[in-house]
C-alpha cells in the first residue's frame, strides 16, 4: 500500500493551524507528488568572482568611525597597492555603512590583495541577474494578491494607505512618467527621490553580448523600456491609478542599480544603500540579492546597520529554490532584515491560444519573438521515437516542419529544447511544465531563437498530448484574448523560492507574500503593465505592508514591525503534496503568508518573533518568549505547537520528513496583564528519529482563550545533529580539488611534477568545490619536503557553489609575506594546501577543519 495514501486518509479534515496536530508514530519520509526539476547540467561551471569587496580595519561612519580615519585607510591602501604593483580597477568606495572599496581583479591577484596591510577581509562581489519578465496583458491580478495578504482590508476598512511614508526601491529604476506612479520625478511627485548608479549601458553579465561592467552614474533614475523590473516592483509597493499597490499613497525613491540589460553586482547595491540612508528613507525594498551567502556578507551587514539606524529593510530571500538548501540571499539573510519568500498568486492573467476549442493560458518565453494574435499551426509532438518529448537531442531535419512542437520541461535547458525544435523546422514551441504550476522560461543563447516559444501548465500539456494520441490533426489557434486563470499552486510556496536556513543557522526566510505571477505597472513604452514572478514581487508586498503599519503606528521601531508581521502570518501547506495536510518547511516559508490587517489590529505582540535553535545533538533547547500586551484588558492565551515538514539529505536535492518534535511549555496558558509584559519558557527538541543533518521546525501557537484577537505564531527551526560533521570540501564528479593551469580561458588539471614559470600568467591554480558554506577558508603553500605553511588567501564567510559541478579557482603568484615584508619564493618543489573550517566550527579544534594537499609542483623561473 502507498504510504502517502495512508497518511492522506488519516489527515482528512484535520486543521493544523491551531492547537491540534496529528501525531506521527515515527518519522516518515515524504515524497512530492511530482519531484522538483533539476536545473544544472554535468558540465563544469566556473563560479570564481571577478570583483571583490575590500574591507578595511576601521569602523564605518554608521558604527562610530571618523571620516578622516576612513579616508586615510583608503589612501594607505591605494599607495601600498601601487607600490606592490597589485593590479585592479577600483569601482566604488564606501564609508557610511561599510569601510572599504570594491575592485575588479583577476583571480590571480586575490593573494596579493589579501596580504596588503590594513585589509581586514575580502569578499566576492556577486553578480546579480535581473529576473525575467512576461508579456504585458490587460487584466489586473494585483487585486487577488492584495486580497491574499489583507492589504485590501487595510485600505478599504481601516483607511491606511501609506501616506507620509518614504519607501526606497533599489532596482532597475522607475518609469516615473507612468500615471499610476505620479507622472514625474522630484519634489512634489510620488517618485521624489532617487539616483542612477550605473547608466543605461551598464551590464555586469560577462556572457552577454553587451557586457560592460563600467558604471556611468547620473541623477536620472528612469527605468528602461526593455528593463521594467523596478517599475513593476514600485507599482506593487505604491501604484495609485488604474491599479493600486499595497500602499498607494507612499512617497517613492528610485535607486537604479541595473542598466537597460543584463546583470548588476553587489557593490553597486551597497553604494545605493548608502544613498538611501543619506536620503532618510523610512523603508528600503531590495528585490535583488546574492545567493548562497552568509549574513556576514557586506550587503547584509550594511542592511543590518540601516535597521539599527531606524530604517525598515525588506529584501527578497532569493529565487534559488531549485538549487537546494542553504540558498538564501544577502542582504535578505541579514539578522535584522525582513527576508521574504514567495507564494504563488491565486490567479494569473495570461494570453490565450485555443486547441480543440479550449482556451489555454500561456507565458511567452524571454528572448523569443512574441506570438501572433491570429493564425493557426498544426501541433506535433517532439517525441523522437524514444518514448519522450523532451527534445534534449537534435531532432531529424524537417521532422517538425511548420508545426507547433509540444515539448516537455526537464532534462536540459529551455534554450536547447527550443533550438532543437527550431532546427527541425518547427514554427513555434509549446513548453509544458513537468510539475504543477507555471514557469517563466528564457531561451537566450548564442544562436538566436527566431520562433515563438510559450510555456503552459503540466495539466494543459497532458491534455494536448492526449488529443494528439487520438490520431486526428490538431491545430493551435493564436488569439488576441486574455484571461484570468486560477493557479493550481495558488497559496503554495513558489518553486523558485529559496531554502534556508542561513549558513549560521539563523532562521530565514522570515515570512512570505505573493510573488508567483503578479500583475503591476511596467514602462509605458512597453505597454504600461506586465506580469512578473519572483521573490522580487513578494518583497514589495511586505515593504508596502510595512508602510501601512508605520502609518498606523508611527512610533513603531523596525523590530516591532518585523515582530507584528511575523506573529500574524499564516503558514501554508507543503508544496510537495498539499493534500497530506502538513505545513511547509519553516526554512522555506518562515512565519508564513503575510496578513497585514491582522498585524495592524493585533493588541498583543510576541517580541521574540522567531526561534533559531542552532545545533541539537540530543538535548532540548530552552528559549524564552517575551509577550507584550498593548491593550487595556487581560488576555489569556493557550500555548501549543505544530510541526512542519523537515528537510534533509543532499544539499542540492533535499529529502522531506515529518515527525514529532518534543515541545514543552513552562505553563500551558499565559495570562497577560493590561499594558503588561510576560515571559514564558519553551523547551524544544527534534524528533530523535529524524536523520542527522536534517533541518527541522514548526510553530509555537498562541490561541486566545476567549477568541478576543488573532492567533499568534512563533516559527522555530534548528539543525538536528552535529553541524561540524557536515562535509564541505567535496570532490564532485570531476574529482576536485585540482592543481591546475589556466590557458585560453580554461583550466587544465596538472599532476605530480608540473612545472610553472610564474611568468605571463603561468602560475599554479587550485580549483575546489564547496558543497556547503565555510566559516573560514585558507589557502597556503609550503615546501614539498615539509615545513611551515604560508597562507596567501585567508577568507571568512565563504559561500557554497550553486550547483554540484561548480567550482572556485584561486591562483598563486609565488609571493608570500614574511612578517610585514614580501618574499618571492625561490625556485623549488612545493605543494598548495586548502584548509576549510566547517560552518560555525571552532578554529582551534583540528577536527573542525577539512584539508587538502596538492600534488608536488615545481617553480622554475629559468624555464621561461
Amino acid at each position: 500500500m502507498d504510504r502517502r495514501r495512508v497518511i492522506t486518509s488519516a489527515l482528512v479534515g484535520i486543521m493544523l493551524l491551531g492547537a491540534a496536530f496529528p501525531a506521527a508514530a515515527r518519522v516518515e519520509e515524504l515524497y512530492p507528488d511530482q519531484p522538483a526539476p533539476v536545473y544544472w547540467t554535468d558540465e563544469m561551471v566556473d563560479e570564481t568572482p571577478h570583483a571583490w569587496f575590500v574591507e578595511f580595519s576601521g569602523a564605518p561612519l554608521a558604527e562610530g568611525g571618523s571620516a578622516s580615519a576612513v579616508k586615510s585607510e583608503r589612501a594607505q591602501f591605494r599607495a601600498e597597492a601601487a607600490r606592490q604593483n597589485v593590479k585592479f580597477q577600483e569601482r566604488f568606495e564606501y564609508e557610511e555603512l561599510f569601510n572599504g572599496i570594491s575592485i575588479a581583479a583577476d583571480a590571480s591577484q586575490v593573494a596579493a590583495l589579501s596580504r596588503l596591510p590594513g585589509v581586514k577581509a575580502i569578499y566576492p562581489v556577486v553578480e546579480i541577474a535581473r529576473p525575467e519578465v512576461e508579456v504585458p496583458t490587460d487584466d489586473i491580478d494585483l487585486v487577488t494578491a492584495l486580497a491574499m495578504t489583507g492589504a485590501d482590508i487595510v485600505q478599504s476598512e481601516l483607511g491606511y494607505t501609506g501616506k507620509g511614508i518614504k519607501v526606497a526601491v533599489m532596482d532597475t529604476g522607475i518609469d516615473y512618467h507612468h500615471p499610476d506612479l505620479g507622472g514625474g520625478f522630484g519634489k512634489g511627485y510620488k517618485v521624489a527621490y532617487g539616483y542612477d548608479f550605473v547608466g543605461d549601458d551598464f551590464n555586469a553579465d560577462p556572457t552577454h553580448p553587451g557586457y560592460n561592467p563600467v558604471p556611468v552614474p547620473d541623477p536620472d533614475p528612469d527605468d528602461c523600456a526593455i528593463a521594467g523590473h523596478g517599475t513593476h516592483v514600485a507599482g506593487i509597493v505604491g501604484a495609485n491609478g488604474r491599479i493600486k499597490g499595497v500602499a498607494p499613497d507612499v512617497t517613492l525613491g528610485a535607486y537604479r542599480v541595473f542598466g537597460c540589460e543584463g546583470s548588476t553586482t553587489a557593490d553597486v547595491m551597497l553604494a545605493a544603500m548608502e544613498r538611501a540612508y543619506k536620503d532618510k528613507m523610512d523603508i528600503l525594498n531590495m528585490s535583488i540579492g546574492s545567493a548562497f551567502q552568509w549574513p556576514g556578507y557586506p550587503t547584509a551587514v550594511a542592511a543590518d546597520r540601516l535597521v539599527k539606524k531606524g530604517m525598515v529593510v525588506v529584501a527578497s530571500i532569493g529565487n534559488s529554490g531549485e538549487y537546494g538548501l542553504y540558498s538564501t540571499s544577502a542582504p535578505g539573510n541579514g539578522s535584522q532584515v525582513i527576508g521574504v519568500a514567495s507564494f504563488d498568486n491565486s490567479h494569473a492573467t495570461l494570453r490565450i491560444f485555443r486547441v480543440d476549442g479550449a482556451g489555454v493560458g500561456f507565458t511567452p518565453a524571454t528572448a523569443s519573438p512574441l506570438p501572433p494574435t491570429a493564425g493557426t499551426l498544426p501541433i506535433a509532438s517532439a517525441d523522437v521515437g524514444v518514448g519522450d518529448d523532451l527534445a534534449c537531442v537534435p531532432l531529424p531535419a524537417g521532422s517538425l516542419e511548420g508545426a507547433a512542437a509540444l515539448v516537455q520541461r526537464g532534462g536540459c535547458t529551455f534554450y536547447e529544447k527550443a533550438l532543437h525544435a527550431q532546427n527541425a523546422g518547427a514554427a513555434a514551441v509549446i513548453l509544458y511544465n513537468n510539475v504543477a504550476g507555471r514557469v517563466n522560461p528564457t531561451v537566450a543563447g548564442e544562436e538566436p531563437i527566431t520562433i515563438p516559444v510559450v510555456a503552459i501548465t503540466n495539466e494543459d500539456g497532458l491534455m494536448i498530448r492526449d488529443l494528439l494520441e487520438s490520431g486526428d490533426e490538431l491545430l493551435l489557434e493564436w488569439t488576441d484574448e486574455t484571461g484570468s486563470f486560477e493557479s493550481p499552486t495558488g497559496g503554495l510556496i513558489s518553486s523558485f523560492s529559496s531554502y534556508g536556513l542561513a549558513p549560521d543557522l539563523s532562521l530565514k526566510p522570515d515570512l512570505g507574500a505573493p510573488g508567483g505571477g503578479i500583475y503591476s505597472t511596467y514602462p509605458l513604452e512597453a505597454g504600461g503593465y506586465a506580469t512578473i514572478g519572483g521573490t522580487s514581487m513578494s518583497a514589495p508586498h511586505v515593504a508596502g505592508a510595512a508602510a501601512l503599519l508605520l502609518e498606523a503606528m508611527p512610533k513603531a521601531k523596525p523590530d516591532e514591525v518585523q515582530a507584528r508581521l511575523m506573529n500574524t502570518a499564516d503558514p501554508k501547506y507543503w508544496w510537495g503534496a498539499p493534500a497530506l495536510g502538513f505545513l511547509d518547511s519553516v526554512n522555506r516559508q518562515g512565519a508564513g503568508m503575510l496578513q497585514i490587517d491582522k498585524a495592524i489590529l493585533a493588541d498583543v505582540v510576541v517580541e521574540t518573533p522567531k526561534l533559531a535553535l542552532g545545533e541539537s545533538t540530543g538535548k532540548a533547547v530552552s528559549e524564552t518568549l517575551t509577550i507584550r500586551n498593548n491593550s487595556g484588558r487581560r488576555i489569556t492565551y493557550a500555548l501549543s505547537h505544530v510541526e512542519a515538514v523537515s528537510t534533509g539529505g543532499d544539499t542540492y536535492s533535499p529529502s522531506f520528513f515529518i515527525g514529532d518534535d518534543v515541545v514543552s511549555f513552562q505553563k500551558d496558558t499565559v495570562t497577560l496583564s493590561p499594558r503588561g509584559v510576560t515571559k514564558v519558557k519553551v523547551s524544544i527538541a527534534p524528533d530523535p528519529s529524524l536523520p542527522d543533518g536534517t533541518i527541522y521546525g514548526g510553530y509555537i501557537v498562541l490561541t486566545p482563550v476567549n477568541n478576543d484577537g488573532p492567533v499568534l505564531r512563533v516559527p522555530y527551526a534548528g539543525y538536528k545533529g552535529d553541524y561540524q560533521e557536515k562535509e564541505v570540501l567535496t570532490p564532485t564528479p570531476y574529482g576536485f580539488p585540482w592543481l591546475a593551469r589556466a590557458a585560453d580561458g580554461s583550466y587544465y588539471k596538472e599532476g605530480e611534477g608540473a612545472v610553472f614559470t610564474m611568468a605571463d600568467g603561468d602560475i599554479p591554480y587550485v580549483l575546489f568545490h564547496l558543497d556547503h558554506q565555510s566559516s573560514h577558508l585558507r589557502i597556503g603553500v609550503r615546501p614539498a619536503d615539509g615545513g611551515a605553511v604560508t597562507y596567501f588567501l585567508d577568507q571568512e564567510y565563504m559561500s557554497r557553489n550553486s550547483q554540484p559541478t561548480g567550482f572556485f579557482a584561486i591562483g598563486f603568484d609565488g609571493i608570500v609575506m614574511q612578517g610585514k615584508k614580501e618574499r618571492i619564493l625561490p625556485d623549488g618543489d612545493y605543494v598548495l594546501l586548502i584548509e576549510v573550517l566547517k560552518p560555525l566550527g571552532n578554529a582551534k579544534n583540528k577536527d573542525h577543519w577539512e584539508t587538502w594537499t596538492s600534488p608536488v609542483f615545481t617553480i622554475d623561473r629559468s624555464a621561461e
